[in-house]
């Protein structure tokens, strides 16, 4: 066996790894076993030493190699100028802030002893469990409810605003630019945060009764994330991009791929056009459901080649994508969180049918097909990561 190997962040062999030239290596990476906020403290509470609960000391105990998100200039939806806010609604609670700059803020409008309703920090209004935190929230309102209401919401998407980016840029720039570990710029999609402004129900029928307001808050869109991508790019190594929409359900998208081409793919080729011409091929893509017919249109039209999470219970099938596009397409996550719950012997199953061949065949990054929720246990968790070691020929983790 070789020796177990820890944080290794090495950008030429992540592009390598996503080229599928290092087929006998398995990729096991932070930033594809991402968890809720609540998994490691329940698993500190399941025997796992406390170094778990800050992401460095997780990455050490896992022995996880260290992917760089820039979290802290604002353009996606994962940010951290909200991780330290004491309003925060707590560990554990999902709930979306759109890239606006400033936030909304947050108030508290009615609760009793089982229910919280508020306004987000994103403009959204919801009802939160407080005995189930974990669980989404419910959505009473969104922000956008007109043409009206869309004007004044998009003075909040200037990619010039001096707070969405990194106070010292410079000072940003050289630390970031100094670590050889993998940089990923997260941008907004073209989708998903549209939902977030104006609810689902509003926003598919817009498709139809207002076109030109659906296409003005996706040309928005766009001028945020090009706008930032044109300061990243020139200053930051940037070595692939992250796209969230989460416009998919377990049958299938949540528009049609008629309409995607109308509506999304021009803005996309705008962007990727961009990226392309800055020597940026990796393109990743964030979208639970169903997305197997939009994943064609991505790839071949604007060079988006890097799904993730590959959900199976909707029905996502990495070994026919790999068979059907082979290299081309980057494949990351599709772990059945759901073999998690059924012992070691399905787990086993589930990975030894899956991790060798894609690894083998092209750039495959395993993880768990969402980010991993409190009921997967620690041991269990632990168990994947050594199945993960020894097909590549590690050394199991430390007891």
């Amino acid at each position: 066996m070789k020796e177990s190997s820890v944080l290794r962040p090495n950008r030429k062999r992540f592009r390598e790894l996503c080229l599928g030239q290092r087929p006998d290596e398995v990729p096991i990476y932070d930033w594809f076993n991402k968890y809720w906020s609540e998994t490691p403290e329940t698993w500190v509470r399941q025997g796992a030493p406390k170094e778990i609960l800050n992401q460095d000391g997780y990455n050490r105990y896992f022995q996880l190699d260290h992917i760089h998100s820039t979290q802290e200039i604002v353009a996606g939806v994962n940010r951290a100028d909200l991780k330290e806010d004491p309003t925060q609604m707590g560990p554990g609670h999902y709930l979306i802030t759109p890239p606006v700059v400033p936030v909304f803020e947050r108030k508290v409008i009615r609760e009793d002893e089982r229910h919280r309703v508020e306004i987000a920090f994103g403009g959204q209004t919801v009802e939160v469990s407080k005995e189930h935190p974990l669980r989404m929230p419910k959505y009473l309102d969104h922000p956008v409810k007109d043409r009206a209401s869309w004007n004044e919401y998009k003075k909040r998407l200037d990619p010039d605003t001096p707070e969405r980016w990194p106070r010292d840029w410079d000072a940003y720039v050289a630390q970031r630019n100094s670590e050889d570990a993998p940089t990923v710029l997260l941008m907004a999609g073209f989708f998903g945060v549209l939902r977030e402004w104006a609810g689902l129900e509003r926003l598919l029928y817009w498709f139809y009764d207002d076109p030109k307001l659906v296409e003005d808050m996706m040309d928005q869109v766009l001028y945020l994330v090009l706008g930032v991508a044109k300061r990243a790019v020139k200053d930051l190594r940037i070595d692939f991009v992250r796209f969230w929409e989460d416009m998919a359900y377990k049958a299938g998208p949540l528009i049609s791929p008629d309409m995607f081409k109308k509506f999304m793919i021009p803005r996309y080729k705008t962007i990727t056009d961009f990226l392309h011409s800055n020597g940026i091929d990796i393109i990743h893509v964030d979208s639970d459901g169903n997305i197997e017919e939009l994943i064609p249109i991505w790839l071949k039209e604007v060079g988006v080649n890097f799904p993730w999470p590959l959900e199976v219970a909707a029905g996502m099938d990495g070994i026919a994508l790999r068979k059907k596009f082979g290299k081309e397409l980057i494949l990351g996550g599709h772990i059945d969180k759901r073999a998690f719950l059924k012992g070691k012997d399905a787990l086993r199953e589930e990975v030894m049918s899956k991790v060798p061949y894609l690894c083998k065949t092209g750039g495959f990054f395993p993880g768990l097909d969402h980010a991993i929720p409190p009921d997967v246990s620690f041991d269990n968790f632990k168990y994947f990561i050594n199945l993960l070691r020894e097909i590549a020929g590690l050394d199991k983790l430390p007891d």
